[in-house]
């Protein structure tokens, strides 16, 4: 199976330009339903799963390949390749944000620009490192992931999407998270939250976008500005939005911001 059937990849819109869209943890494509149309009459607009997530091949799941988010960034060369893209918008959400700055790194000049929305390097915190988490929290949140998948993502999902005052937002990305299969969940979740990509942030030399969100609990404000700090010129852009998915929350202030960048 090819990487576009594999990563159930589908290309839109038109332009001499080309933006990906890359989803983050417990999500696939379809959280991108309210940016990606935003860009279609000016850019060729690619959407695709992470294998193990949607409509991926899941046979395709590889434990020692998937046990780094490098193996996730070489799938999104791979697509790269096969889609020809030079100078292309990399917009990544969540963990996705790091699988775009190696992705960024394997393949030189394959993408111009990143958006980065919700970044963050390290979720741990380490020395005078402020991630969010301590090592202890971190690991009972994976302990509980592998004892009760459902149960963890009845009561994660909503915190990590939160406007409480709109508990629909909170109801999809918790269906998302029970979609996704418990085994695959388990792995990917121990590789987000274990990831630490601090160093590759100097090596981005690319221009990149940072959208912030205003009160987010899984990647502060203090995380956003240590991301900002690491890659040269880049920017940040604080959003009034709150929770971790603007994407789904707020999507016209993310679009408005993308677009001053791109």
């Amino acid at each position: 199976m090819g990487v576009i059937e594999r990563n159930n990849v589908h290309v839109q819109g038109s332009g001499e330009r080309t933006m990906v869209f890359a989803h983050g943890f417990g999500c696939d494509q379809n959280m991108w339903r309210f940016v990606e149309p935003a860009f279609e009459g000016e850019f060729r607009t690619i959407l695709f799963d992470h294998v193990g997530a949607g409509g991926s091949d899941l046979k395709a799941y590889d434990k020692t390949k998937y046990s780094t988010l490098a193996g996730y960034a070489d799938d999104v060369v791979e697509m790269g390749c096969e889609l020809g893209l030079r100078d292309a918008v990399f917009v990544g959400h969540s963990v996705s944000c790091m699988i775009g700055v190696l992705a960024a790194q394997k393949a030189p000049g394959m993408f111009g620009k990143l958006v980065l929305v919700g970044p963050s390097a390290r979720y741990i915190d380490d020395g005078d490192y402020v991630g969010g988490f301590s090592e202890k929290q971190i690991e009972e949140l994976l302990q509980f992931l592998e004892a009760n998948h459902m149960g963890w993502s009845a009561q994660m999902a909503p915190a990590i999407m939160g406007n409480p005052d709109r508990p629909e937002l909170g109801a999809e990305l918790t269906n998302s998270f029970c979609r996704t299969d418990p085994e695959i969940a388990k792995a990917f979740a121990r590789v987000t939250f274990k990831s630490d990509n601090r160093e590759d942030l100097a090596k981005v030399d690319i221009p990149t976008l940072i959208l912030q969100c205003s009160d987010d609990i899984i990647a502060s404000k203090e995380v956003g500005e240590f991301v900002h700090k690491g890659i040269p010129n880049s920017k940040i852009m604080l959003l009034e939005a709150t929770g971790h998915c603007p994407n789904l929350s707020a999507p016209d202030e993310v679009n408005a911001a993308m677009r001053t960048f791109v």
